[in-house]
């Protein structure tokens, strides 16, 4: 299994499932990072840990048939993007009324709002979800140095542009993002 990443990208492409598997193992560490670093943002409030956010990413993105990857970047950000969604269903579950999540055991006031990380966190995704209908490009760099924590150098080598292009890039996008924050209300 000495394949270069490449090869795997283009064989998993074509309906190997070898390949695909072959992948998914060769980019295990860096994909089990991200997976720490997608938890991390929610400041552990998720009882979600990063080996089970990465195998229901795998099974997520191994079932969805005519998911293609042309290059490392785009499986990265599509990894990052399945895993953003996993943590978002996941908190919404626990917030269920039907599951007891509204449930509150103790009469003394907290005066934490539990429910506020949850909307930030849906708020977040659908305006992700924006900018990656109105500029697909824009999105991945986020994905990339967001998600992902690559840095302005390792995401230009990905998509064979300059560092000052991602950095504009990433400048365009946080405008976006924050005008569309502003919009729902998240950002004052």
């Amino acid at each position: 299994m000495d394949r270069s990443i490449a090869d795997l990208i283009a064989s998993s492409d074509g309906g190997d499932r070898a390949a695909a598997e072959a992948l998914f193992a060769a980019l295990y560490r860096e994909l089990h990072q991200l997976a720490r670093r997608q938890l991390a943002k929610d400041g552990g409030q998720l009882s979600l840990g990063a080996t089970t956010l990465l195998h229901e990413a795998y099974l997520d993105m191994s079932g969805r048939p005519g998911a293609t990857f042309p290059d490392r970047a785009r499986f990265m950000g599509y990894a990052a993007r399945v895993m953003r969604s996993l943590i978002v269903d996941h908190a919404r579950q626990r917030r269920a009324l039907k599951r007891g999540g509204a449930f509150e055991i103790t009469a003394l006031e907290t005066g934490l709002d539990v429910a506020a990380p949850v909307a930030e966190l849906d708020t977040l995704s659908a305006a992700l979800d924006e900018l990656a209908a109105v500029d697909p490009r824009l999105a991945l760099v986020v994905d990339l140095k967001f998600f992902c924590g690559f840095s302005f150098v390792e995401i230009a080598a990905m998509q064979g542009v300059t560092d000052r292009t991602v950095q504009r890039d990433w400048e365009k996008a946080r405008i976006f993002l924050l005008g569309a924050l502003r919009r729902d209300e998240l950002v004052p």
